[in-house]
């Protein structure tokens, strides 16, 4: 006990945290008397039990569900239409599609649904318990003659603030269950240093939660990359499903990508914002030459039929169709901004010739991280190889 509390009065962000929930907690407790703390430590209780069931429930829910949603989705025949959709209906294809094919996005809703559905029913028996814990508490106070009528108000002040310290460390214990959870899952998260730091963490989490929740929380990284592999997943069908229209040749792509645009701006735009947000990054392909110095070739159609490339590839994809929409387009390369320095990079310059034969430069590359087209500072983040 005394290395708890002697981790407890350490001097740092969790522990202190942790301080401040039981001091709060304790006055609470203090103001409410022993009644009302009693009554604030039944419903946290039951709130907490309440989640537990659900989360339980729900996952059962879903992996029953998971595969009999599929069949039902297959069964419907549900095909995107080749035509131009409304966003509305962009929206109900990519939906229905994306939950017949990807089985982690599946899961995912039907189990967010199912713990809702379960929260709300245990919820409305919420008051019903808590009447019930109430009309307990009035037949005791009854039957011993009002227990704040013979105890003195120091005395339910005393119990009351010994309950609320009870509920504070509950409160504690969710807490660092929160931070054990962010911190296994997301290992190299902000804060997570200052949190591992800890002795007060540290004790919990190596005596409390690992011997529990270990196993199944180091799985976390892995299940966390694929989430972010779903979500791409996701991402690239709805571009699927909004150019479901698109012809296949880049040449007839590109025109139907800038038929609405009237200027040269407008074109290059146009292509920037579709070839920026329709190919995604391959780090694969990056990472097989950075360490293994293997590079693998591929030409503007390999680009625009499998929608993955690294940035070379994203700029000769773009050239191509920039001028097969009658742009004059370059491909620039150089250094990029990396955040901690620079390194080998490749962009586009287009000239546009309805406003002086001005040359105005993009990165369709790195689209998906802010606007890269034509913005001012565009020369302090990109080098060009002289």
């Amino acid at each position: 006990m005394n290395t708890w509390v002697h981790a407890l009065l350490k001097p740092e962000p969790v522990a202190l945290m942790v301080l401040l929930v039981l001091l709060g907690s304790l006055i609470q407790g203090m103001k409410r008397g022993a009644s009302g703390s009693a009554r604030r430590l039944f419903f946290f209780i039951w709130q907490a039990a309440a989640v537990i069931l659900s989360l339980l429930l729900a996952g059962r829910v879903a992996k029953w569900l998971s595969p009999l949603l599929k069949n039902r989705l297959i069964q419907s025949g549900i095909e995107v239409p080749q035509e131009q959709l409304g966003a509305w209906k962009q929206l109900w294809y990519t939906l229905v599609t994306s939950l017949r094919d990807f089985e982690l996005l599946r899961l995912g809703v039907l189990f967010l649904i199912s713990y809702l559905l379960l929260r709300m029913l245990l919820g409305w028996l919420e008051p019903l318990c808590g009447l019930l814990f109430q009309t307990l508490a009035n037949s005791r106070e009854d039957r011993g003659e009002g227990s704040e009528k013979l105890l003195s108000k120091t005395a339910s002040r005393t119990t009351g603030a010994a309950i609320g310290t009870l509920l504070g460390a509950g409160r504690a214990f969710v807490i660092i269950a929160f931070l054990f959870v962010y911190v296994t899952v997301i290992p190299g998260g902000p804060l997570t240093e200052s949190i591992r730091a800890s002795a007060f963490y540290n004790k919990t989490a190596d005596e409390l939660l690992d011997p529990v929740a270990g196993d199944v929380l180091r799985r976390g990284p892995v299940f966390t990359e694929a989430v972010g592999v779903e979500f791409r997943r996701v991402l690239q069908r709805k571009y699927e499903v909004i150019d479901a229209n698109v012809p296949e040749d880049i040449g007839q792509a590109a025109a139907a990508v800038t038929s609405k645009a009237k200027t040269d701006k407008d074109k290059a735009r146009a292509l920037y914002d579709w070839v920026g947000s329709r190919i995604a990054y391959d780090w694969d392909k990056a990472d097989n030459y950075e360490q293994h110095g293997i590079w693998k070739e591929q030409t503007p159609v390999d680009t625009f039929n499998t929608r993955l490339g690294v940035c070379i590839d994203v700029a000769r994809l773009y050239a191509v169709m920039g001028r097969s929409a009658g742009l004059e387009v370059r491909v620039v390369t150089g250094q990029g901004a990396t955040g901690s320095g620079y390194g080998p990079h490749a962009w586009n310059e287009v000239r546009l010739a309805d406003q002086g034969g001005i040359w105005i430069p993009l990165d369709a590359t790195w689209a998906s991280s802010g606007d890269w087209f034509n913005p001012d500072g565009f020369s302090r983040t990109h080098i060009r190889e002289t």
